[in-house]
């Protein structure tokens, strides 16, 4: 059953010079054109300079929608700094997160919205992605992520349990745990763990949100000496924060250690699609 009226929702996204033109470009068609709800705002952070190609597709949304806020920064920040941005920058409390490569599914703004609506005591809600390469059906990996706000807190002690793509979350609660701030490959993970500590409440959908768009770059992306050490790091503060205790500390670590910097690119590659997503028949 479609919502007749909603709450005003905003959208906070960033693009860089990385980022290829057509992946963008079906990421904004994704969430203007396809949407069973639309957005009210689209705050698109320009993560400093980009190609002609990527301008052209900005420039394209930016005539066709009056709701795009187009933010432009000199230099590149990062992920976290452009999302901490956008986040100030939004005109609306409720905001979704979303990629610049990946596709929203028609109805997942719907399903958001009616969330927060039939638990309004809720902060932030998320939901289980697929992922595919190359052409969006073929589906390679399924993320699955627990729904209630114990469940959640209970993962979190071991793994990031929301999939930072999928989120709509409360920007009073994110700004009061003290908003997006960098921290190299996890600023998502970080701000979670500070709104735990700050009492936020969780949810996921228990439902697919987002289609992501994957490769063995991502894999890479997720080893290497920096990104453990990223890692460890977080996992100490939840140490020292008292959310987990010594010898979960030691086994995460542990875990880390073997999958980041033992394992090559490949075999993490598999690991990552074998033991860490569900199987898509």
């Amino acid at each position: 059953m479609s919502i007749k009226t909603h709450t005003p929702f905003s959208v906070a996204i960033s693009v860089y010079k990385s980022d290829d033109p057509k992946f963008f470009d079906r990421a904004l068609f994704s969430i203007t054109e396809m949407q069973t709800i639309k957005p009210d705002e689209i705050v698109l952070v320009v993560d400093g300079p980009v190609c002609e190609e990527l301008n052209r597709v900005i420039e394209k949304y930016e005539r066709l929608y009056s709701i795009f806020h187009i933010i432009r920064l000199e230099k590149n920040g990062g992920l976290g700094n452009a999302l901490k941005i956008a986040v100030e920058s939004s005109k609306y409390d409720l905001i979704a997160r979303m990629d610049s490569d990946d596709v929203s599914l028609p109805t997942r703004f719907e399903q958001q919205l009616r969330y927060f609506e039939e638990h309004p005591e809720v902060d932030i809600v998320g939901g289980d992605i697929t992922e595919f390469i190359g052409d969006e059906s073929n589906i390679v990996g399924k993320r699955v992520v627990p729904k209630s706000n114990e469940e959640i807190q209970e993962y979190m002690r071991r793994r990031c349990a929301f999939n930072h793509v999928s989120v709509m979350y409360k920007r009073d609660a994110v700004q009061d745990a003290g908003g997006y701030q960098d921290w190299f490959c996890n600023e998502d993970y970080y701000l979670w763990i500070r709104m735990w500590l700050n009492h936020a409440l969780f949810a996921n959908t228990g439902s697919v949100l987002v289609n992501v768009r994957v490769g063995e770059e991502m894999y890479s992306r997720r080893g290497g000496k920096r990104y453990y050490d990223s890692e460890k790091k977080l996992q100490k503060y939840m140490l020292n924060h008292k959310m987990i205790g010594l010898s979960t500390y030691c086994l995460n670590v542990a875990k880390r250690f073997v999958i980041q910097i033992l394992l090559p690119n490949q075999v993490r590659g598999w690991v990552f699609r074998t033991v860490a997503r569900e199987k898509v028949s």
